[in-house]
């Protein structure tokens, strides 16, 4: 028997009623405590009060030293220099440094693997509240689902780790010999900007022969998922200015081209009539995907009664491994304040979503030059406040992987399923191009009804369970592995 048969059997089952107890019989003190995390609105966005995103890397530090695992001394939050800041830094610009990360080393011993644990404690902000059932930030129960901003993208996330190492020293006490790094970023959904400057500065400390990624999603609330690919992305802010003011729209609409008309033509040439990508140079990837049909996308994505699926071939094909664009925002004035006048600047931000294995340099030079092709009307075009990361294509052949599917069948009762995300986790490029001898795993706590970045957010608790359970069961099995 080879050794990665040998360790992909299953669970010892003394061991493994053993690791479902104490799972069960913390899972009231992790509600509790994802409960209080919710209510820190730690929105890293540099509009909001930085003081949230402290308060929230201090509670999840705490967390860290209650579970058993780390030292006082092990546990620290870390702040590290924004990408092209270094100099800012040196001379005490605190704006120059990212928001505090949580950083917790337990060093390996007797030869076992060391694991990183990844995950982040900052969250989007909470948009229209008027949108909201209940108070983005005061966590609500209702039925089997958590609701608050962050509740699963990512404090969920943060406890499934938290959670399951509690677990785990209640198994195996002082005597675990299992390598264990906490990394809980705290400004991932605002760009990851100091990224990188922490993995080299943290270099030593975060070294691991497995990194578990808890920020993705699951198949359903009762089939586990691991994910196997990620879209890239390529964001920026465009601006279209025609006038040198505004003008009445009576006095000269119809000659005078307001920033509106090509701004509405250039965003509409980005795609084909079927609602396909129309930009050269954008890629899409090859693989095979399960069959979803459009009626069960119409119900996941809430597409109203007459609304038609965008793109062509097979659903998640489009959501996994076609490129996409998308206008989240428009900088114009509102309904409410709306004048006759003709507008002299339109701003949009665009978002692209591109498909695993194109470089996000590449994609973003390709969609530059698409709308530097198609100005109407000589419009001055500016392209601002721009950022990429790559996709990810995970190797699903190495014996992590299959530790972690033996894992999620005992705790989820399911065989996991592999599966491609339409979203982007850029970092994850960045972690295996610092350790690329390391193994990634990425798993996630979210389901189809989760609403992560928008209204009404919530965490299924029966797979937040479920999650920590196959957690908690993957860190046993690393720690007993030889």
């Amino acid at each position: 028997m080879t050794d990665t048969e040998q360790h992909s059997s299953a669970t010892d089952p003394a061991l493994l009623d053993a690791l479902r107890e104490h799972v069960q019989g913390g899972l009231p003190t992790t509600i509790a405590d994802l409960s209080a995390l919710v209510r820190l609105p730690s929105v890293s966005w540099s509009a909001f009060d930085p003081a949230n995103v402290r308060a929230s890397a201090e509670a999840v530090a705490e967390f860290a030293r209650s579970t058993g695992v780390f030292g006082a001394d092990d546990v620290r939050i870390v702040r590290s220099a924004i990408q092209g800041a270094t100099a800012d830094v040196a001379d005490g610009d605190d704006a120059a440094l990212g928001q505090p990360a949580v950083l917790a080393v337990r060093p390996a011993r007797n030869g076992k693997p060391t694991v990183m644990l990844y995950a982040h404690h900052d969250v989007q902000p909470q948009g229209d509240e008027a949108l909201w059932e209940t108070p983005p930030f005061e966590p609500t129960l209702r039925g089997d689902r958590l609701y608050g901003r962050g509740a699963s993208d990512d404090k969920a996330g943060v406890m499934t780790h938290i959670a399951s190492l509690r677990a785990l020293h209640a198994q195996f006490g002082d005597d675990l010999d299992l390598g264990v790094v906490l990394f809980v970023e705290g400004e991932e959904e605002f760009g990851s900007r100091s990224f990188l400057t922490f993995l080299r500065e943290q270099k030593e400390h975060l070294a691991a022969d497995v990194i578990v990624v808890a920020d993705s999603d699951n198949w359903s609330a009762e089939v586990p998922s691991i994910t196997v690919s990620l879209r890239g992305n390529v964001t920026f802010k465009l601006t279209l200015t025609t006038l040198e003011h505004a003008s009445h729209s009576g006095m000269f609409g119809g000659a005078a081209p307001d920033a509106m008309i090509p701004m509405v033509r250039l965003l509409a040439s980005l795609h084909d009539d079927d609602g396909s990508v129309a930009v050269e140079g954008l890629t899409s990837y090859e693989a095979d995907v399960p069959d979803r049909s459009e009626d069960e996308l119409a119900t996941d994505a809430a597409l109203l009664p007459g609304v038609r699926p965008v793109g062509r071939g097979a659903v998640l094909s489009r959501m996994w491994f076609q490129p996409s664009i998308t206008v989240t925002g428009m900088d114009v004035p509102s309904v409410a304040n709306a004048s006759n006048t003709l507008l002299p600047t339109v701003s949009a931000r665009v978002s692209v979503r591109i498909a695993p294995g194109q470089d996000a340099a590449e994609a973003a030079a390709a969609v530059e030059r698409h709308l530097r092709a198609h100005i109407p009307f000589g419009a001055h075009l500016e392209i601002s406040e721009p950022d990429a990361g790559d996709g990810f294509l995970v190797d699903t052949a190495g014996w992590a992987v299959q530790e972690a599917r033996v894992a999620m069948r005992e705790g989820w009762g399911n065989e996991a399923v592999e599966q491609g995300i339409g979203g982007s986790i850029p970092f994850v490029s960045d972690l295996a191009a610092e350790f690329p001898e390391a193994q990634i795993l990425v798993t996630g706590v979210e389901d189809p009804d989760t609403r992560a970045h928008s209204p009404n957010e919530s965490q299924h608790l029966g797979v937040l369970h479920r999650a920590i359970a196959s957690e908690t069961i993957l860190l046993a099995r690393l720690a007993t592995r030889g």
